[in-house]
């Protein structure tokens, strides 16, 4: 069975968006997929594309045949730089530290005085 990743049409008329997909390469482009690997929209400025490139390296490694759209993604995405990670910033009070915590009950007031093991005596 040989495995191709390439893109599977969605979307309506005049407004297609692509899943990046890795796919038995005798079924047709539109129809069952092996695993859902990212999208690509056309019509997006930008970063118009996302991919799952641990799985996409699982596929290559494994054999896997490349489209010619998905090759240009994937080598988009080898050479963009990781996304940065948004911290907040030094004035904004962090939510953990404003709001105090409320304290839970002793755990012999939260235990109800009547259940079996209470009432049986020990001997």
């Amino acid at each position: 069975m040989p495995v191709v990743l390439r893109l599977s049409r969605m979307g309506n008329n005049n407004n297609p968006f692509y899943r990046v997909v890795a796919q038995d390469s005798r079924v047709p482009g539109d129809g069952r997929y092996i695993e859902g690997l990212g999208w690509y929209d056309p019509k997006i400025d930008g970063v118009n594309y996302r991919l799952k490139m641990d799985r996409v390296s699982y596929w290559l490694d494994n054999g896997a045949l490349v489209s010619d759209t998905v090759k240009s993604l994937i080598k988009k995405a080898r050479n963009a730089p990781p996304p940065a990670v948004e911290e907040p910033a030094a004035s904004e009070p962090v939510a953990e530290e404003a709001a105090p915590a409320a304290e839970a009950p002793p755990a012999e007031e939260a235990a109800p005085a009547d259940t079996p093991e209470a009432a049986t005596p020990s001997a």
